[in-house]
């Protein structure tokens, strides 16, 4: 019998993966005491290292096999990369590693504008799903609608792609084209979408006056200005006579913490708790309260959701519901309640992680669950004939992996369940008004409730004067 070639005199001794093994784990203890020793970690972090030993020198092992066996050489940055990827996506739908690129191109998002197709888009079931196109951008002019799948972008397998990669391969220069190929309920096969990048304004707020004096103001996101934008849309609907005013959160997607805060406020009374975050590290507990309300702000206020509602729109929603300043009309928003701190690494990557959840003032929780209309509309236009095959909205408790709601079980490889069905609003390739009332029945419901409100405070008038008289 001839000999085993793996066990030949000149195969590979184990002897140089020991070393490799050890040369890193070696290194990896060397770094751990220089961040104890400048403080970056703290006793207990120091001992889950340790008590993590046994799974560093497995990763070692793998490590050391990849470099030696593996059919081409890799790179170990690219490795290394890759393992942290791998390590952020086993926790839930929002915590990330980004590339120094992917760094960069978040820190351009939030300044309100960039190149790209004006999409909001989650991971379901491993694939790449619309939450819900922008307003006016070219993937809402192309026809891409909440729920639809991205099977591929220009010819590349999104399957388990990661957001950041997804968000990088669509991002480009103005008049670039991109192709996204897209499974959708109704569909028998997938379609190509070949879109062109535009610059995208994140222009986060429309206004205008409604019949009857009745002010409408939509928030489409919340970028660094969206506080003052929306001051001043009110402040122009007061001056034109407002009577009362609808707060249209519908498919905004979130955005920054700060922003939606400053929206909150202005409807408050000073001092008033806006919302609160609890996490595992006391630095993660903290309370936001009004500090700059408008002063005069007691008209009637109706806000509208939806289950594209999500993060800084539910922390808004959620504070006026709870304070009794508005009522929320609509559908059980997205339920997007974690907080992601944004962290500089070194070489100009960033680590984005989710660090807290975020509670509204009665001590609702909003992760997994969302915020629950005070009544409930479902989406429906009158008149509607843009596209009668719909596809299925995502809500954060259909995410794999999503964080739990706190003393909820944990999903870890649950199937997404049933969602409802999306806005169907719009359309898609057409102008579309800033509001229409119309067609549009949540809309027609906050009318009616403001003229409600008008005609019970007109009757609680008339009491007081008779009494007096």
């Amino acid at each position: 019998m001839s000999a085993d070639p793996r066990f030949a005199a000149d195969a590979p001794s184990e002897e140089p993966r020991r070393q490799s093994r050890g040369a890193f784990l070696l290194t990896f203890l060397a770094a751990l005491a220089l961040g104890v020793a400048v403080g970056s970690f703290n006793a207990n972090k120091v001992f889950a290292v340790v008590r993590s030993y046994d799974h560093l020198e497995t990763f070692a092992d793998v490590l050391t096999l990849i470099e030696s066996d593996y059919v081409e050489e890799v790179a170990p940055d690219k490795l290394i990369e890759g393992a942290i990827d791998g390590m952020l996506r086993s926790l839930d739908p929002h915590s990330s590693y980004m590339t120094p690129e992917m760094f960069k191109e978040m820190q351009v998002e939030t300044e309100g504008e960039f190149g790209g197709l004006g999409i909001e888009i989650t991971m379901q079931d491993g694939w790449l799903t619309v939450v819900t196109p922008m307003e006016e951008t070219p993937a809402w002019k192309s026809g891409l609608k909440p729920g639809d799948k991205i099977i591929k972008v220009d010819g590349a397998p999104t399957h388990d792609m990661s957001l950041m990669d997804a968000v990088r391969k669509m991002r480009g220069k103005r008049g670039t084209p991109v192709t996204l190929t897209i499974a959708r309920e109704g569909f028998e096969e997938p379609r190509d979408y070949t879109i062109v990048r535009d610059i995208i304004h994140v222009a986060s707020v429309k206004s205008l006056m409604l019949p009857d004096t009745y002010g409408y103001v939509r928030i489409r996101s919340f970028s660094k200005d969206t506080g003052q934008e929306m001051r001043a849309a009110i402040e122009t609907l007061k001056k034109q006579g407002m009577k009362g005013l609808v707060l249209d959160l519908r498919n905004n997607p979130g955005g920054l913490l700060n922003q939606a805060v400053e929206v909150s406020e202005y409807f408050l009374k000073k001092g008033e708790l806006v919302v609160y975050t609890k996490g595992r590290m006391p630095n993660q507990n903290m309370r936001f309260t009004a500090k700059n309300p408008s002063g005069d702000a007691d008209y009637p206020l109706v806000v509208l959701v939806n289950q594209g509602s999500a993060s800084a729109s539910e922390i808004v929603a959620g504070a006026l519901q709870d304070l009794k300043r508005a009522i929320v009309v609509g559908t059980t928003s997205f339920g997007k309640g974690s907080v992601q701190t944004i962290i500089p690494l070194r070489g100009d990557a960033g680590l984005r992680l989710t660090t807290a959840r975020y509670y509204t003032p009665s001590g609702r929780q909003i992760q997994g669950v969302g915020i629950l209309p005070d009544i409930k509309v479902d989406e429906e236009w009158l008149e509607d004939k843009t596209d009668a095959k719909k596809g299925q909205a995502v809500r954060e408790k259909d995410l794999h992996n999503h964080l739990p709601a706190a003393g909820e079980k944990s999903m870890e490889g649950a199937k997404p369940g049933d969602a409802s069905k999306p806005n169907g609003n719009g359309k898609n390739g057409l102008a579309k008004p800033v509001a229409d009332p119309e067609h549009d029945v949540q809309l027609q419901r906050a009318m009616g409730i403001l003229k409600s409100w008008d005609i019970i405070r007109d009757v609680e008038s008339r009491k007081t004067e008779r009494k007096a008289g």
